[in-house]
Order: C-alpha cells, then sequence, then structure tokens
C-alpha cells in the first residue's frame, strides 16, 4: 500500500499532469498557468501545439517532447529532474492528459518511483459532452476511440451493448457515420447525442437517435473532432426474449432463427429487425455483407 500526501515535501520532485484548453484559451485556469511557468520543463505531446499556448500566456518555461512513439526514452530525462528535486508538468495538445491521450506511463512511473504526482482540475471534452447531451450522468463509462478495423469494433460493441451506463465514445469527422451504423448495428435504436467542436464558435449538438444521427451524418459535411454519447441499456424496460439473444451479434441472431427455429433467411431476417428495433435492410447488411 502507497500513500501520497501530496504536499508534505515539495523538494522531492513532483509531477503535475496540467489540463490544456480543448479550443477555448479562455479554459485554461490560473493554477494552471502558475504551475506552467513555475515547473522546470514541460513535458508535451507536441511541443507546436503547446509553444502557441505558452506564447499567449507569455510562458517561457522549457518544452520537450513526450508522445506516443518517444515516452519511454523520454521517461529517463523527466526522471533525472525529479530525481534532482525539481518539478515536471505533463500536458496533451487538448484537454486531460492520460484520457486518450499520452501521459499515464509518466503517472504510473512516477508513482512506482515514490514521486507525488499532483492532477489539476480542466477541460475535458467527453464530460462537457455528457453534461450537454441531456442523457443520465449519474453513471457513466467513457471508452474514447473504438477500433478502426470492423470486425474488432463491433467485438468491442457486443461487449458493451449491455452497459446500463451512459456511453461516451471520441471519434474523427472521417470515421463517424461508419461508427454511428456499427452502434445502431449492435446497440437497436438508442437516443443519442453528436457533439462536436467543443467549447469553439462552431460548437454543436446533434441529439436525437441513433437511427437519426445516421441520417443526419449522411446529409452533412463533417468537420472537426466528435463525442458520441449513447443511451445506456434500460434493463427494467428488457423482456426475457430480449435478453436471450443480448450477446449475440445481428449476423449470430439470423442464424440462430435459422437453425434452431428453422426459419427461411428472410423470415428470419425479419424476426431480428423486429427483435432489435432495426430497419430489414441493416439485418440484411449485417447477414449478408457485413459478416
Amino acid at each position: 500500500m502507497k500513500i501520497q500526501k501530496s504536499f508534505d515535501d515539495e523538494n522531492n520532485g513532483t509531477v503535475y499532469v496540467v489540463p490544456t484548453p480543448i479550443g477555448n484559451l479562455e479554459d485554461i485556469t490560473y493554477r494552471a498557468l502558475k504551475v506552467l511557468e513555475s515547473v522546470s520543463v514541460i513535458a508535451a505531446e507536441d511541443t507546436r501545439n503547446t509553444r502557441k499556448l505558452l506564447n499567449h500566456f507569455e510562458i517561457s518555461t522549457r518544452l520537450v517532447s513526450y508522445h506516443e512513439h518517444n515516452k519511454k526514452s523520454r521517461e529517463k530525462e523527466l526522471f533525472e529532474h525529479l530525481e534532482n528535486g525539481e518539478t515536471v508538468a505533463v500536458v496533451s495538445d487538448a484537454g486531460m492528459p492520460s484520457i486518450s491521450d499520452p501521459g499515464y506511463e509518466l503517472v504510473q512511473a512516477a508513482i512506482e518511483f515514490g514521486k507525488p504526482v499532483v492532477v489539476l482540475p480542466g477541460a475535458n471534452a467527453a464530460l462537457c459532452a455528457l453534461v450537454g447531451s441531456g442523457l443520465p450522468a449519474d453513471e457513466f463509462l467513457f471508452y474514447g476511440f473504438l477500433p478502426r478495423k470492423k470486425k474488432e469494433k463491433m467485438v468491442e460493441l457486443e461487449r458493451l451493448q449491455s452497459a446500463n451506463a451512459t456511453i461516451l465514445f471520441y471519434e474523427s469527422p472521417y470515421r463517424l457515420k461508419d461508427t454511428i451504423k456499427a452502434i445502431r448495428e449492435q446497440f437497436g435504436n438508442r437516443r443519442a447525442v453528436a457533439a462536436r467542436e467543443l467549447t469553439k464558435k462552431f460548437e454543436e449538438y446533434v441529439r436525437g437517435t441513433l437511427e437519426e444521427l445516421l441520417d443526419w451524418s449522411n446529409e452533412h459535411e463533417l468537420k472537426g473532432e466528435f463525442c458520441l454519447v449513447v443511451e445506456g441499456t434500460d434493463t427494467s424496460d428488457l423482456q426475457k426474449d430480449y435478453l436471450w439473444w443480448s450477446h449475440l451479434s445481428v449476423a449470430e441472431h439470423v442464424s440462430h432463427y435459422m437453425e434452431e427455429a428453422n426459419m427461411g433467411s428472410k423470415e428470419a431476417i425479419k424476426q431480428v429487425a423486429s427483435d432489435r428495433d432495426m430497419a430489414k435492410r441493416d439485418v440484411y447488411q449485417a447477414y449478408h455483407v457485413n459478416r
């Protein structure tokens, strides 16, 4: 067991996890600016982006890169600072480090070597989207980015489909349509919200069902990074004959009716569409084309 008293020994070398604005520079906190100005070095996901932030607030602290491809080699240098009793700040391009961004490994290593980790509160796209979505926020599950490959994506969605909590995904504009379609196929037509350009001038929330969001995504040019907020399963409304197939993919659901109930593919597809509240064309696509 390890107990951290964050400010008992300020000469012990401390890692500060500092959130940065996700779009609006006014969201930086006074405390974050003070820390960035006072630490010995700032480890940044992209030094070019962070330099713009520092220049805007006239901060000249030394900046080094810390990203997916150099994090292991960079940790040695950062720990030399910590061993000398100096302080290190870690920032990502935007938002909270470690949340779908670099930072976790440095925090983990600092804890392992007995160095205090102090996390500052601040900007986070997922929480903004959750609260603004209007969907239940008392229990939520943050997933981040789904796998890009269709098969791996569907495996993860099968695992998530029975969660009661509201689920939060990040997605790029280039993959949003496919992701909404995959979630619709696996979850049924639940309530969902697509939030984009959060805190910026063109901030937008698109609220509706997954089917409505899919129609919207097909009719509009998609720009900006998205947070997709999806309603969880309401188990109080589920009937027994829904629960038995909840672990099956759409294709497996169709195959079950064909094999166990001796239905033809057309009849099985119709029954699956009814069970899942899906369009028959989407079930047909999942069974005949995507599997």
